[in-house]
């Protein structure tokens, strides 16, 4: 079993590092992590270190750096534009995606979605998840989870990728054999449950969007999105 992954603010290329607040406790108390045990530090930008355990206290934790590697970061970079989905379909989205390779999320209130977010509790709780998933995956690069964006802020995001696409049932163009870009962002647009409004996606289209499909299967927006990121993955080399 890989070691634990911990996240931390700074990460020095040697020298003794201290786990406390919530990271130290997850490691102390509740994965009651022992003196001598291997471990991993990382700081969500690139760099991870390989570390012992040194000493345990309540609620905290020190550890030895033994080595340091930088991750250079994914290029092309895959963005996922996700709608507002019910319950907790949107943070498992985000987390699915996070764990299969998204490099960044953008929460989209579209026409359709029934959900609306009227404080910033429901963006924390993304960022958490997502936060969550990288500790869970190994990653070295933590996902940006962007403010909320309306549809014409998403059409310019479209407009400034390298590629865009939108993922929809009634496309018939796979997602599997559409070109991609040697570099640059690819923009992935998932709709809500009830569908893509038909002037968001001519907004998407005029911005230079390409309607594409998965495959046979209509997929729900919790899934669709690692799905796409997941095919892509294998497409761009990542697996």
């Amino acid at each position: 079993m890989s070691p634990p992954l911990f996240l931390v603010d700074e990460l020095p290329p040697t020298g003794t590092v201290r786990l406390d607040g919530p990271e130290g406790y997850h490691a102390a108390v509740v994965q009651r992590l022992r003196v001598g045990e291997r471990i991993l530090l990382g700081d969500g930008r690139g760099t991870l270190a390989g570390a012992v355990v040194t000493a345990v206290g309540k609620g905290m934790l020190d550890a030895e750096c033994a080595f340091s590697r930088a991750v250079p970061p994914p290029d092309p970079r895959m963005t996922v534009v996700q709608a507002l989905a019910k319950g907790d379909r949107g943070e498992l989205a985000a987390a699915t995606m996070t764990e299969v390779g998204v490099d960044g999320i953008v929460p989209w209130p579209a026409a359709r979605c029934v959900v609306r977010w009227r404080d910033d509790k429901p963006l924390a709780r993304w960022r958490s998840t997502v936060r969550e998933a990288v500790k869970q995956s190994r990653r070295a690069w933590l996902p940006a989870v962007a403010e909320p964006e309306r549809t014409a802020d998403v059409a310019r995001r479209i407009g400034a990728a390298a590629a865009a696409f939108v993922l929809h049932e009634e496309a018939s163009l796979p997602l599997s054999a559409v070109p991609l870009p040697a570099g640059g962002e690819i923009v992935l647009v998932v709709g809500p449950e009830g569908g893509i409004d038909p002037a968001e996606l001519a907004a998407f289209e005029a911005a230079g969007a390409v309607q594409v499909r998965i495959g046979d299967a209509v997929l729900r927006t919790s899934t669709a999105g690692a799905a796409a990121v997941a095919g892509l993955s294998v497409r761009l080399s990542r697996w």
